[in-house]
């Protein structure tokens, strides 16, 4: 029997908790050059900390925020609506089904694509909702990301105390190499195509941060399956122990995807 899963986050939780994932969006963010009358979607907004500061560079223009989790969109629309009215809204909706079509003049995207299992028919629908000569400028988790932790959590998942619940659970992402995704978003009809990879590693201040971390980040769809508080609490908590041996302790190797892809005229 296949274990099934909910599309649901901690919005509260992730909103607090969410400094790494904030500091590498800028960063992308950054790199874009927007003339400020675009249309723009945020393919995977989270709470939305990233959307405020794409429509505040889109002055003329308006931002989407899309994301599965009605938590976020929720989080996200009692934040930002306010703010900036009709040049902002929200959607819930699936990565792999979105309910848009030749809508939009740019893509942007931060640690979200890896979520999504399927990245050829993630390229198509990215491609799909772009006007024609619209742009993608993505990143999400790649190549060797969370390496370290992931043969962790296998072993972990495979003693006795989790492996009723975990033992056959199938990770709930792809990381994609720089290689393979090039060749997916040709595929999909896009052209110019650049993608690298990056490390990004992150350090937790201690124990506490690094449990809430993988709570909230990393591991909520491998907990949520354990039947339990106590086993939930022991998974995380063997985790951190394990952890705190490494040099430096309580360290997880990212390791981030870069995607710049334009579709032609």
């Amino acid at each position: 029997m296949t274990a099934r899963t909910s599309r649901e986050w901690n919005a509260a939780e992730y909103h607090r908790l969410s400094a790494p994932q904030f500091e590498w969006g800028q960063r992308v963010l950054s790199e874009l050059h927007l003339r400020g009358d675009e249309c723009v979607l945020d393919a995977g907004c989270g709470t939305g900390k990233l959307t405020e500061l794409l429509v505040r560079n889109l002055p003329r223009g308006r931002a989407v925020g899309l994301d599965i989790s009605r938590n976020m969109v929720q989080h996200a629309q009692q934040n930002l609506r306010p703010k900036f009215g009709e040049r902002v809204c929200f959607v819930s909706a699936d990565l792999s089904s979105m309910p848009f079509r030749s809508a939009f003049d740019g893509v942007f995207s931060t640690a979200s694509f890896h979520w999504v299992l399927d990245h050829g028919g993630l390229f198509r629908e990215l491609f799909a909702v772009l006007r024609p000569d619209g742009w993608l400028h993505a990143q999400c988790g790649g190549g060797s990301n969370l390496k370290r932790l992931r043969e962790r959590v296998r072993t972990l998942s495979q003693m006795a105390e989790f492996s009723p619940w975990l033992g056959e659970f199938r990770e709930p992402w792809y990381f994609s190499n720089a290689e393979d995704a090039a060749a997916g978003l040709r595929a999909a009809g896009f052209d110019p195509v650049e993608t690298g990879l990056e490390a990004a590693a992150i350090v937790a201040p201690g124990s506490r941060e690094f449990q809430e971390y993988l709570q909230t980040f990393v591991l909520h769809r491998h907990l949520e399956l354990l039947p339990d508080e106590g086993r939930r609490e022991a998974f995380v908590g063997e985790l951190a122990a394990i952890s705190a041996k490494d040099n430096p302790p309580w360290s997880l190797d990212y390791c981030r995807l870069n995607l710049r892809a334009r579709k032609p005229l």
